[in-house]
């Protein structure tokens, strides 16, 4: 069942999915960044596996390492940004997991 998806910021494979929860493994590219967002349905639990990166959550920017982990609650504004080799990272989804749960606030690429 994995499928991959290519975005302008790099791209995400989806490892498994079930009514409950979704596994993907996410790239994202050399100093690009995916959207400004948050979700009203779901929870996003983070494993960092290669690369270096600045993660965004609500006011809170911070650098992430290989091996660090982020929660991120429903609701809360987040954002990843890849660092000079960019960052992959391992995303567990709880709740709705739909690709229509995300509230761009502010967008690299134009999307809305």
């Amino acid at each position: 069942m994995r499928k991959i998806e290519f975005k302008p910021w790099g791209f995400y494979l989806t490892l498994e999915e079930n009514k409950d929860y979704k596994v993907k493994r996410i790239y994202v590219k050399p100093n690009q960044q995916f959207s400004l967002q948050y979700h009203e349905h779901r929870e996003e639990h983070w494993t960092i596996i290669e690369g270096i990166g600045t993660i965004t959550q609500g006011e809170v920017e911070s650098i992430i390492r290989p091996g660090e982990y982020a929660y991120i609650p429903v609701k809360q504004v987040h954002r990843l940004h890849g660092g000079n080799d960019g960052i992959t990272f391992i995303e567990v989804q709880r709740g709705v997991c739909k690709e229509d749960d995300i509230i761009r606030i502010q967008d690299d690429y134009g999307r809305t």
